[in-house]
């Protein structure tokens, strides 16, 4: 099976080639009004994706710091989240994730752990358990993709 990619908008400073972003679908406001809204809202919330080509092509935009979007090809990339490992974490398994909670500020998991780009609880299949996170506060961690 061939997945093809898609063609998206974000902001200028952020189009590079490879960046691995999630889409957190459409904003409220000012993008009612952009004439090529459908572009920048046609990635799937919650989804994550990675920008495989930058195109030249640049519109305007009402959001981003410098008015300005670079239109991008974008292939979608499994989602990864951490967590504690378990008797009942395995590859097949479903589970809900929930915050750790943890306050180790300069940890670089920090934002994994802690689910800070997610709202809410979230249900997810465990797919692959991808391996182990190496935790400052010793807590037995595994990086699982859904």
């Amino acid at each position: 099976m061939i997945k093809l990619n898609k063609i998206s908008l974000i902001g200028v400073d952020l189009a590079k080639k490879d960046l691995v972003f999630t889409f957190r679908g459409p904003l409220s406001g000012k993008c009612d009004e952009c004439r090529i809204k459908n572009v920048c809202f046609n990635l799937e919330p919650g989804k994550s994706y990675r920008i495989t080509e930058v195109k030249e092509q640049v519109n305007p935009c009402f959001v981003y710091d410098r008015d300005k979007v670079s239109t991008i090809d974008v292939e979608e990339v499994p989602n990864t989240y951490n967590v504690q490992n378990g008797k009942r974490l395995m590859e097949g398994s479903s589970m809900e994730l929930r915050s750790m909670k943890c306050d180790y500020l300069t940890c670089p998991n920090i934002e994994k752990c802690n689910l800070l780009n997610m709202k809410g609880n979230k249900k997810i299949v465990v797919k692959k358990i991808v391996g182990k996170i190496n935790c400052p506060k010793g807590y037995d961690m595994r990086e699982v993709e859904s």
